[in-house]
């Protein structure tokens, strides 16, 4: 069965990485993906996928759908394609050259990840054919996930309710199947709005939006204090209320984030920074409304296909790297300064011996699949809108490696590795993994019953969204 997979996904490997380069040019942000979609799109229309455009209210989402049979059962493969903001960088360069100078780049390789996930989808749909199998697969367009997201929204509009697993991947510097789970996260626009005046002349009569916000960040940083450790808060300035000192600002807007690792704990904190904000308020003369723009439940990889998908990346193995890859590595490696090569060296740490680190990195590119450990409780500091659909239904994402071990996420050395042959040996890999982990599935109808089992015992028996009903995708507003 492995030769078979790999062969199927061998024949779809030249438009896989023509997809990925495709988008990789695209560059193209969150809600914005309107060619990186269509490109998908047209491509999965060619091999028989039935697509429904613009689901749960966002353009650039879309499923692809192909069924044998009975249709049962179905499996949804997660696709992202979304870049970010200020990474334009050449392909395959290890010197940071912009493509256009202050544009926009894969620095997490989401082409990647898209174009994985296409050529997953349609080997999975050849085998099904080939081997007379039934069952359903679904290939779910996924914009924004370093925006506001998209997940959540497909999944609160019911696309994963008659879904019963769903995997998906991210390109990283390592290989496995991740044992820590992924932080929820909730966001806000705070606008607070008082009263214009002459700053010198009659300050008196001035209600300081601007002062709102200031008063409301000395708040949530008290409020830093007595919140649970793995807990964060951040804010960022999206409208100051103008550049001139001596009027007093009528107007300002102030977006706020807060993480935690459970729902529940961004939730209950969400409502505290409201509380601050109101204070604020209260304290300038000011009126503050809020709007919810974004949130994310948290993630945890479901134990019972996590074990499975760990057992497919062992059979598979690392992806097969050449001397030349090995070589393009290290000088890509060797572009960070000493105290990051120091931080990195720590973090690597946690996945070698101190007799296996220089050997790694004599060579660094991840040649080992790194043990899944379903005890782990753990959770990585970063957020995902993958945690809304492993509340929806049994879900797995994976990582392999396309980029240098140690490589910084979200830089300009990323955008570079996101189209290189590097990075597309470790896609072309991921979709094997995907492929394999599927059928695997699918032939084992008492291992859904227990992931789905596992799943009942995390949600209470049905999805419930972080976001209120009258929250909509902030398309041109996040």
């Amino acid at each position: 069965m492995v030769q078979t997979i790999q062969n199927l996904v061998s024949a779809k490997a030249d438009t896989a990485i023509a997809l990925a380069k495709e988008i990789w040019g695209y560059a193209e942000l969150s809600y914005e993906e309107v060619k990186s979609a269509g490109a998908l799109i047209s491509a999965l229309k060619k091999e028989g996928f039935a697509i429904e455009e613009g689901i749960a209210g966002i353009p650039t989402a879309f499923t692809a759908t192909f069924s044998c049979g009975s249709g049962k059962p179905v499996v949804g493969f997660l696709a992202e394609y979304d870049a970010l903001s200020g990474l334009s960088q050449r392909a395959a360069c290890p010197v940071q050259e912009p493509v256009q100078e202050g544009g926009d780049g894969h620095g997490c390789g989401h082409n990647l990840l898209g174009a994985g996930c296409y050529a997953a989808a349609v080997a999975l749909k050849d085998y099904l054919v080939k081997e007379n199998k039934d069952g359903t697969v679904i290939f779910f367009g996924c914009p924004a996930e370093e925006g506001a997201g998209s997940k959540q929204f497909i999944a609160r509009a019911g696309y994963f309710d008659n879904v019963d697993f769903a995997y998906t991947w991210h390109p990283a510097t390592i290989n496995e199947v991740g044992s820590r789970g992924d932080v929820a996260i909730m966001g806000a626009n705070f606008t607070f709005d008082g009263v214009a005046a002459h700053a010198g002349g009659e300050p008196h009569l001035g209600r300081s939006a601007l002062d709102a916000c200031e008063l409301m960040n000395i708040g949530c940083n008290y409020l830093r204090e007595h919140m649970i450790d793995a807990a964060r808060i951040h804010y960022a300035y999206s409208d100051p209320g103008g550049t001139a000192p001596n009027v007093v600002q009528s107007h300002a807007v102030i977006k706020y984030e807060v993480r935690a690792p459970k729902v529940s704990q961004v939730q209950e904190l969400f409502t505290r920074v409201v509380d601050v904000a109101k204070g604020a308020a209260l304290m300038t003369g000011t009126k503050m409304q809020y709007e919810i723009t974004m949130a994310f439940s948290d993630y945890v990889p479901n134990r019972t296909l996590g074990a499975l998908v760990d057992q497919c990346m062992r059979e598979l193995g690392a992806p097969d790297w050449t001397e030349e890859d090995f070589a393009m590595a290290s000088k890509f490696l060797r572009t960070y300064p000493r105290s990051t090569m120091v931080g990195i060296r720590e973090k690597l740490g946690c996945f070698f011996e101190p007799e296996e680190l220089d050997a790694a990195l004599a060579k660094p590119l991840d040649r080992v699949i790194h043990p899944f450990n379903p005890k782990e409780t753990g959770y990585n500091s970063g957020s995902t809108d993958v945690g809304d659909v492993g509340y929806a239904t049994p879900t797995v994402s994976f990582n392999v490696a396309t980029a240098c071990l140690g490589n910084v996420g979200h830089s300009w050395q990323n955008t570079a590795f996101a189209c290189s042959d590097i990075g597309f040996k470790g896609m072309l890999r991921a979709a094997e993994i995907l492929t394999l982990a599927a059928v695997r599935t699918m032939e084992q109808p008492e291992l859904i019953v227990k992931a789905r089992e596992e799943l009942k015992q995390k949600n209470g028996g049905s999805y419930q969204c972080p976001l209120p009903e009258y929250v909509t995708p902030p398309i041109g507003r996040y």
